[in-house]
């Protein structure tokens, strides 16, 4: 299978992308190139046919034409620079080599119905995303001492994600039943009248680029908690962006995501429809008919930063926003401290309890 590496045309080194300029730089001689000059290393991914990478929808059936053959577990490559063999997982579309350090992206897993449609390029660096994870420690209460002073960053890397975003329009016929309660008393007597409606509403939106994760390593929860994405950067998708950093193919098909997506799409439309009614005591959901229409689906690589920590043996894993730099993670808990301070709050309360029994004696 090929693979591909963008050399420097002046020294033969590796060629990566610059997050914070926004340009590509070679690694040894310095040299700073723009993206419309590395265009001609990308002709090798559009040799295979690429057909047309959205589909419409009808009544929430997301199809995808996209190639999703078969592959072995484990791929093996030679490495261009120093002939090394690189041994990938199915789904790598970009990586380095382990011996060399080289960039290497996998041309096979991004050409055809793999190629992605748009990316949105790393804007935060390495340097920028470990000082974010020593600030996320900062005024955490319940953190182990131990874990904040002793802390090494056990791994970092910058990985393009992918992920499907969708386009929709939603029609939809909803009814609720409500209520409006009033009281009043008189010198005798207090009164109580419910009156009781049927609220109908109905109504379109439009919905863009509604994200879905597209890898299955990556945990949902965490990807959800990142976003949101500016999808006003995102740009036509060239591998050249990829360089220096690592990237996998998508694993989770369009119709995989179907269940998932439509869930998303449901909750935000019966939410905007339940926020135009007011003035009630109570109103709950009755009947409801949500209908999907003009849907399409874009193939996108996103930045992300993992990064990877250890204390006592077992991994903390953080993912960062890669062009925004929001941070997300679980922590240790320092057990002796949660409960020390709910013990110092007890006694507390306890000292001001005396007190006020001494006072009142």
């Amino acid at each position: 299978m090929e693979l591909m590496t963008y050399k420097c045309p002046n020294c033969g080194g590796a060629i990566t992308f610059e997050s914070d300029e926004q340009e590509f730089k070679c690694e040894y001689c310095d040299s700073v190139f723009t993206k419309e000059q590395l265009s001609e290393y990308d002709e090798l991914l559009r040799s295979s046919a690429q057909p047309e990478n959205t589909q419409t929808i009808e009544e929430f059936d997301w199809n995808t034409t996209a190639n999703d053959s078969t592959l072995e577990n484990v791929n093996t490559y030679i490495c261009q620079y120093c002939g090394a063999q690189v041994i990938t997982d199915k789904t790598t579309a970009a990586t380095e080599c382990p011996y060399c350090n080289s960039p290497i992206i996998i041309a096979p897993q991004l050409s055809g119905g793999l190629r992605p449609d748009v990316v949105i390029p790393f804007k935060i660096q390495k340097e920028q995303a470990e000082k974010a994870l020593q600030d996320f420690y900062k005024g955490k209460l319940f953190l182990p001492k131990e874990f904040k002073n002793g802390n090494r960053i056990k791994e970092i890397k910058g990985v393009y994600i992918p992920f499907w975003l969708f386009d929709c329009s939603v029609g939809a016929n909803l009814t609720y039943n409500a209520t409006r309660v009033t009281h009043w008393r008189d010198s005798n007597y207090e009164y109580t009248k419910t009156d009781r409606y049927k609220i109908w509403r109905s109504g379109s939106l439009s919905f863009e680029k509604i994200p879905a994760d597209a890898s299955s390593k990556m945990d949902d929860a965490y990807m959800d908690a990142i976003e949101p994405f500016n999808y006003a950067e995102l740009i036509d998708f060239d591998a050249a962006y990829l360089s220096g950093y690592m990237a996998d193919r998508y694993d989770v098909t369009l119709e995989q995501n179907t269940p998932r997506i439509n869930s998303r799409i449901e909750a935000t439309t019966l939410d905007a429809f339940r926020q135009t009614i007011s003035g009630y005591t109570g109103v709950t959901p009755d009947t409801k008919n949500i209908g999907l229409y003009n849907g399409k689906a874009k193939y996108a690589l996103l930045p992300v930063w993992i990064l990877n920590t250890k204390y006592k043996d077992k991994t903390y894993t953080f993912a960062m926003n890669g062009q925004t730099g929001k941070l997300v993670g679980s922590l240790p808990v320092d057990k002796k401290k949660y409960w020390g301070m709910f013990a110092g709050i007890a006694a507390g309360l306890a000292a001001i309890s005396q007190l006020f029994v001494f006072m009142g004696g």
